[in-house]
């Protein structure tokens, strides 16, 4: 088994898909615009062979390297697991005959637009939306739509980009914010709460699910920050209002034609009982949620995607034992963070809970918050208890600050 996989070392949780490939005896061959100097130990080891280009995202001259690299080597499949490269993947795919899923397939897994067509086309209930490629566009669309809306990039990925309006004073601002964008999705504002709706699929099926809360929902999580994002992933699928959002999730991927790999939905559910489309990509959630559902049934979807993408097949168990809850914090002040204050005393309190700690410590500049979830550190924790894991993780963005300057 051939494998070209498409930036085996970035983003870094792309180093253990990397390395997962390898486990289920794939020959793996990565291209990426990573000098080969640079790529991490774990991704050598896992590597039969690198191509550096000088532009990932230049589909066109990284085909064209990528062909004249390979030539006189099969290759059996092409993959990838980062939103921005899944179409390159596509294109490489039908170019050279290679069976996974078509640039036709992956195009509605990226095109906000064309996704909920498709999903809507199945009878499935989605956010009201319009295209909208100009600045006049966008004003028809929103009287359209009407308040609240939500203005997001077609082609976008996570929250970036993506602003709630509830009036024409916070469109205005808004459309100065988005000029950039070239092209938007002007959508309906949909009340509830929020969650993921994650998979590992073999030709459209299933074989694993995870359903995550967003507490609170990301676009609140990204307007304050003051805010600690806190993500937990559900132990108990069975509950009534998590059943509307799997059954909403498998139509999807359904509608969608998924084949073979990670999925990552968003959906809503409504004060009215109702489980809303709204969003979904044909590769994993980032933001280290893979490793959350890893800790949440002690297993290792990393190697278990490669094995899937591969062989067609899935041999981890399913069983949830934990409810894994991730909580982003995020820093007072500019410049270096100075010092944590609450971390030991909550280490005492709950370290028999505390999986990972991965803040920034003194002495390192801050991230910008605003660029990414990751924003300065987090901290993982796990409990079999719903209600529990809920109150240790809020204890983690409550009672620890970091302070930068």
């Amino acid at each position: 088994m051939r494998v070209l996989f498409i930036g085996p070392a970035y983003p870094q949780e792309m180093q253990q898909f990397t390395r997962g490939l390898a486990e289920v005896g794939a020959k793996v061959y990565g291209i990426g615009d990573s000098a080969q100097g640079s790529l991490p130990p774990i991704v050598k080891a896992s590597l039969s062979g690198y191509l550096q280009v000088p532009r990932i995202m230049d589909e066109e001259d990284v085909i064209g390297r990528a062909e004249a690299w390979l030539r006189g080597h099969g290759i059996d499949r092409v993959l990838s697991a980062w939103e921005p490269t899944v179409l390159l993947a596509a294109r490489m795919r039908e170019r050279w005959g290679i069976p996974g899923m078509s640039v036709d397939t992956v195009t509605a897994f990226r095109d906000k637009q064309l996704m909920k067509e498709r999903v809507a086309a199945a009878g499935i209930r989605v956010p009201r939306s319009v295209r909208a490629n100009t600045v006049e566009q966008v004003r028809e669309a929103a009287e359209f739509i009407g308040f609240p809306l939500i203005i997001k990039p077609i082609s976008g990925a996570g929250s970036a980009d993506t602003y709630h309006c509830r009036s024409q004073a916070q469109l205005d601002e808004v459309i100065q914010r988005t000029g950039h964008v070239r092209e938007v999705s002007v959508e309906e504002y949909i009340e509830g709460e929020e969650f993921t709706y994650d998979t590992v699929c073999v030709e459209g099926q299933p074989v694993y699910e995870n359903v995550a809360q967003y507490l609170p929902k990301p676009l609140e999580a990204r307007s304050e920050e003051w805010i600690s994002p806190v993500i937990i992933t559900v132990r108990d699928l069975n509950q009534a209002k998590i059943q509307k959002g799997i059954a909403l999730g498998r139509s999807v991927l359904k509608a969608l034609s998924m084949g073979t790999g990670f999925t990552h939905m968003e959906w809503f559910f409504t004060p009215k009982g109702e489980a809303v489309f709204g969003e979904i990509g044909c590769r994993p959630g980032g933001a280290r949620l893979v490793d959350q559902m890893n800790y949440t049934g002690d297993i290792d979807l990393f190697r278990e995607w490669a094995r899937a993408c591969c062989w067609h097949a899935f041999e981890a168990p399913t069983a949830r034992k934990y409810n894994c809850g991730i909580i982003f914090k995020r820093a007072k002040g500019r410049g270096r963070i100075t010092r944590i204050v609450g971390l030991e005393a909550y280490k005492q309190r709950f370290g028999q809970f505390l999986v990972e700690d991965e803040l920034l410590r003194p002495g390192t500049h801050r991230r910008d918050w605003k660029a990414t979830l990751m924003s300065d550190g987090f901290l993982m924790v796990r409990h079999p208890d719903w209600d529990t894991c809920k109150r240790i993780s809020f204890a983690a963005a409550t009672d620890i600050t970091m302070f930068a300057e």
